[in-house]
C-alpha cells in the first residue's frame, strides 16, 4: 500500500485519506475523492497535497484499495 508521498501514485478520482492543516497535530484522516493535485514536486515526505472533490484540501496519508 502507497503512503501518498509519491505524486505518481495519485490521481483524479482515487479514493484517499487525508490529514487537513487544522488536524495535524491530532492526526484525525479525512477521506475523499481526489479533485486536483496540488503539490509540484514528485514526492513530498509529509504526502502528497491534493483538493478533495468537496473542497477540502490536505496531505494524502494512506490510498484506499476499493
Amino acid at each position: 500500500m502507497s503512503n501518498g508521498q509519491n505524486r505518481k501514485d495519485i490521481y483524479p478520482g482515487l479514493a484517499v485519506k487525508i490529514v487537513l492543516k487544522a488536524d495535524q497535530r491530532s492526526g484525525k484522516l479525512t477521506a475523499g475523492v481526489v479533485k486536483d493535485i496540488l503539490t509540484n514536486s514528485s514526492f513530498h515526505p509529509h504526502g502528497i497535497k491534493v483538493r478533495l472533490t468537496d473542497g477540502q484540501v490536505g496531505r494524502v496519508q494512506e490510498i484506499q484499495n476499493i
